[in-house]
Parts: C-alpha cells; structure tokens; sequence
C-alpha cells in the first residue's frame, strides 16, 4: 500500500515539528524516517499512524484520504519502542489481542496466531509471559502482533533502540528478512545511520521538521544533496576546508621529499595510530597548522603496505572520483 503525503505540517504550541513535508512512500518497500532526536520522525509517523493529526495537509494510504480517519480504522500495525506488552497475558494471547478485539472466529484467531509465531520463531514460547523473554524475542512478539491483523503498513518507532548492540544488528537482520517474507509496506524511525543503510530500501533524512533528501542508501551516501546529508549520514572528516570521508582520503608517505609533493596534496604528521578490527585510523596533523587533525581510515593491508609510524610526515588527498563538500 503506497502513501502519499501532501503539505503536511504540525505544530505544538510554538514549536514547527513538521513544515510543509510532501513525500511519496511506495508500496511494499521499507522506508527509513532518519534523523536526529526532535527532527520530526516520530511526529510524522503517528501521523501517518492516526495518533496525531496534522494541522495541514493530506494522508493519503492507498489513494484514500485517511487523513480524517481514526487509526483503528486505517489498517496500520504500530510498533514502538517498548514493545507495550500486554503483562499478564501470554505470547499467544498478546499476538492474539488485536483480532480478539475485532471478533474474528477463534478458529482463525488460533490458526493466525500459530503462523505468526511461526514466522517470528516464538512458537515454543507461546504460553510465556512477556517478562520471560530476552530483549530481542519481546520485539519480536510486538511485530507478531502488529503483523496478526494483516495491515496495509507496518510502522515501527525506533523499534531496535532499547536493545544492545549485539541484539540490535541481529534484530535488524532478521527484520530484512522478514520484509521480504511479507512485503507489507513498512515505516520505521531511526536516528541510527546504520541501521537506515543497511536494512532500507529508501530513506528519508528529516531535520528541523523538513525533508532534506530522499533516496536509496546509495544515494544519499555517495550523493548526498547537502552538508547536513553528507556529515549526518557516515563520518567525515575535513580535508582543506572541505567535508570528506575518512576512508575517501588516499595517503602517501613524502618523508623522502616534502617540497617536491603535488599542489593538491596537504602535507600532515601523524599523531596517532588506532587499530580497530580490520580498520586502521590514522589522525593527521596539518603543517600549515590551520586546520583541525584529519582522521583517515584504512585497511590493515593498505596501512601495513605504507609502513605508517607516528612522527612520520604523509601527503593526503582526495581519491579519484570522491565526492567532497565545501564548507
């Protein structure tokens, strides 16, 4: 089911949370709503949800206007943060609630229950309690739940924050995988760049209440339409003024000669060697002495190829084809 949002803006008070967003959402892919905290995510997914209403502009799900209709009636399945468990009742009956509360025969109740928690694989915890499960299987139980109603759109608010790191890049595999298992068009919020790269089809960067670009993960990373895109979605570091990735930096030592190097290379010295995993960062300090340290990031292979030593005094450059921004 696509959405399609027109002029929509929200206000609380004095503050804009969201300005005049226009945004085409396709059916059956998984959209990332990135951004910092109080940019405007939240507030635009319960909109979309029908827990908010937009003081202008449209909602349109599946060509009907449902910006007047309340969200039981939309059809959406809502996932938040905190799994908000239904306590005293068992796995099979939270994931049971929402088609006991639309009357649907039991027959069906149980047979959609069982396949849900088949699909999530929590079929041997289906008489627990929520409190007897682990983190990572409560999240799981809360989309088993969403998913029972068969919605036309799965929104999901940060759904992975409250997990540890470990759990969270295992929860947002599985959730890949369990899109393409289900291909319900699905929304979720993050603030976590990584998570948006790595489990989206698009993704929206929204900043102060406004949508700064749209896009897949490629293009936002290898295009992004504006500093704020370029330094909110990686890391980068500055290289002559102008915004950079670390691992778009090509270094060479000069020790030999450093007045013969080329007019486009800055010469630094290195201050710090930092080995983490596979990667090697290596800080920089200019020796025109006005700019900040530049970070670089290379592989272990291409740093041990260098022999880098602290002291030493590199050449550093863009590689060919980088995208750089200026400031």
């Amino acid at each position: 089911m696509s959405i399609e949002i027109t002029q929509v803006g929200k206000n609380f008070g004095d503050f804009v949370a969201l300005a005049d967003i226009n945004l085409s959402i396709p059916s059956g892919g998984l959209t990332a709503l990135l951004g910092p905290s109080g940019g405007g995510k939240s507030t635009l997914l319960r909109i979309i949800a029908g827990l908010e209403r937009p003081d202008t502009g449209r909602i349109e799900i599946e060509g009907a206007d449902a910006t007047n209709v309340p969200a039981q009636r939309r059809g959406v399945g809502f996932v938040f943060q905190h799994y908000a468990a239904f306590k005293h009742m068992s796995v099979a009956k939270n994931v049971a609630f929402g088609l006991e509360i639309r009357k649907k025969p039991k027959e069906e109740i149980a047979a959609r229950v069982k396949d849900m928690l088949e699909l999530v694989h929590l079929s041997q915890f289906a008489d627990r309690l929520p409190s007897q499960l682990s983190g990572g299987q409560r999240q799981r139980m809360a989309l088993a739940r969403a998913l029972a109603i068969e919605p036309k759109v799965l929104l999901l608010d940060e759904p992975f924050g409250a997990l540890d790191a470990k759990v969270r890049k295992e929860l947002r595999d599985w959730l890949r995988r369990l899109h393409d298992e289900v291909h319900v068009t699905t929304v979720f919020v993050t603030h976590d760049q990584e998570e948006a790269l790595e489990v989206a089809d698009n993704i929206v960067v929204i900043n102060n209440g406004r949508v700064e670009q749209v896009g897949t993960p490629d293009d936002l990373y290898d295009r992004p339409a504006n500093d704020f895109v370029l330094e909110f979605l990686g890391p980068i570091t500055r290289l002559g003024g102008a915004a950079i990735r670390p691992h778009d930096i090509e270094i060479a030592s000069v020790n030999a000669s450093p007045e013969s190097a080329a007019a486009d290379v800055t010469l630094g010295r290195i201050t710090r060697l930092l080995r983490i995993g596979f990667e090697v960062r290596v800080f920089v300090e200019p020796l025109s002495g006005t700019d900040d340290t530049v970070n670089v990031t290379l592989t272990r292979s291409e740093a041990r190829e260098l022999g880098l030593e602290s002291g030493q005094v590199v050449g550093l450059r863009p590689r060919v084809g980088t995208l750089i921004a200026a400031r």
